[in-house]
């Protein structure tokens, strides 16, 4: 696993710039839900694909869960994308990120906080072949 490394695609840049012209627009200090509500409009507009409040299903030693995770965006069919609009990111925040990844079985998400003066946001790659190792120790969220 590795989270920290940067995925320098087009998909990611295109989100992310999306991500910063709501934030260059509406500012800080709105609820996520804002946020949210700017990005659909933005991303249709920029013609980027996506789904909201994406259902992706959570997996235990290979067998799919009842319950599931609701990505805030999954775009691309591809990138989770997991908003926030809070003053600044935690770590914990970057971990819960990374444990939907590993429960849902994708690889990389964008962690967007829109609640701090500059739009904050970090790329989480997810090594799956890794984390498959220490998946049957995961507690998966519910």
């Amino acid at each position: 696993m590795n989270a920290d490394t940067p995925m320098r695609d087009a998909q990611t840049h295109a989100i992310i710039g999306a991500a910063m012209a709501v934030h260059g627009e509406l500012g800080h200090g709105f609820l996520e839900a804002v946020y949210q509500e700017a990005l659909v409009l933005e991303f249709a507009t920029r013609g980027i694909a996506f789904q909201r409040e994406a259902t992706l299903p959570i997996h235990y030693r290979g067998k799919p869960l009842s319950c599931a995770y609701r990505a805030d965006f999954l775009c691309y069919d591809d990138v989770v994308v997991e908003l926030k609009a809070m003053s600044k990111l935690t770590a914990g925040d970057s971990a819960q990120v990374i444990n939907y990844l590993k429960a849902a079985r994708r690889t990389k998400a964008l962690l967007l906080n829109f609640g701090a003066p500059s739009l904050e946001y970090k790329r989480l790659v997810l090594n799956l072949r890794e984390s498959a190792k220490s998946a049957d120790n995961s507690s998966p969220p519910c």
